[in-house]
């Protein structure tokens, strides 16, 4: 019993740190069953290329976010449901070490550590905790993801009809298939429903030709199911995506072989708080 109430106590006041760290605008993370797993920093491929981020990782779900002033203040706070993670580990680069992928329905994105062993251990530990959740808790796992992007110096012509890019004809990407396409060719806009429920998206003419239009009860339905699962109210969630999708239509670069090693310095040592995934048993 003793022990049992010194892990409670120790897993609330950190996860109240971290709500705290995140000031007024962050969600609430304390709820009861969830326990802090570990937190650390990873080097996230963004929008403005390679960004350190702080991530928290609890029974389940990953938090993570900008950092402002070093475990005191955040920012930016993003909360992904683990059942709906799909990690795939990649090889090393020339430019970029300790790398893996992690997918989620509304965004695929690289993420690197410090060394091979920190790598190891978050891969190990969210494959952990998500197998835990889909069999104690009955949850399904998730099926549709949002595709990584192919990086604009991929490819010099538009993919779909072989334009020559320049200062005039920009780079731009589907939504649906990530191909770097030129704006002609992404005239269209279509709901994708796993990326956003009503948003209209940026999409090429073929993969339009492939969506079909959701009805108003879909997209309703959709939406609340969504917002209710995240945790958010509608207008932050359509307020945070609009923003997310205005500033990558003005930087739309995703290649994590432009990450440098310098770069790492600026990481962390991952915290590994060891509660075995689970509370102690009665």
């Amino acid at each position: 019993m003793v022990e049992q109430l010194t892990f409670a106590q120790g897993n609330w006041q950190r996860i109240h740190a971290v709500e705290n760290s995140f000031g007024p605008l962050g969600k609430p993370l304390s709820m009861p069953g969830r326990v802090l797993i570990g937190e650390g920093r990873l080097m996230k491929m963004s929008r403005r290329g390679p960004q350190p981020k702080v991530f928290f990782l609890f029974n389940d779900v990953l938090v993570y976010g900008s950092i402002i002033l070093n475990g005191r203040w955040h920012k930016k706070q993003k909360i992904i449901r683990l059942e709906d993670i799909q990690l795939e580990d990649l090889e090393d680069g020339i430019k970029m070490r300790n790398q893996w992928l992690i997918r989620t329905p509304r965004k695929s994105f690289y993420v690197a550590a410090i060394s091979n062993e920190e790598k190891r251990a978050w891969i190990e530990h969210m494959e952990n905790c998500r197998s835990s959740l889909l069999q104690s808790a009955g949850c399904r796992p998730g099926s549709t993801f949002a595709v990584t992007w192919i990086p604009d110096r991929a490819s010099a012509v538009c993919m779909r009809c072989s334009n020559r890019f320049s200062v005039t004809q920009r780079r731009h990407h589907c939504r649906k298939c990530g191909f770097v396409v030129c704006g002609g060719c992404s005239k269209k806009r279509a709901v994708i429903s796993h990326i956003h429920p009503t948003k209209v998206l940026r999409v090429c003419t073929m993969c339009h030709s492939s969506l079909t239009t959701l009805d108003a009860k879909e997209v309703n339905r959709l939406r609340l199911s969504s917002t209710e699962q995240l945790g958010l109210d509608d207008d932050d969630y359509v307020e945070a995506y609009s923003e997310e999708e205005e500033a990558e239509e003005q930087m739309e670069d995703d290649d994590p072989s432009m990450w440098v090693d310098s770069q790492m310095e600026s990481l962390s040592t991952y915290v590994y708080f060891r509660p075995e995934h689970v509370k102690p048993k009665m």
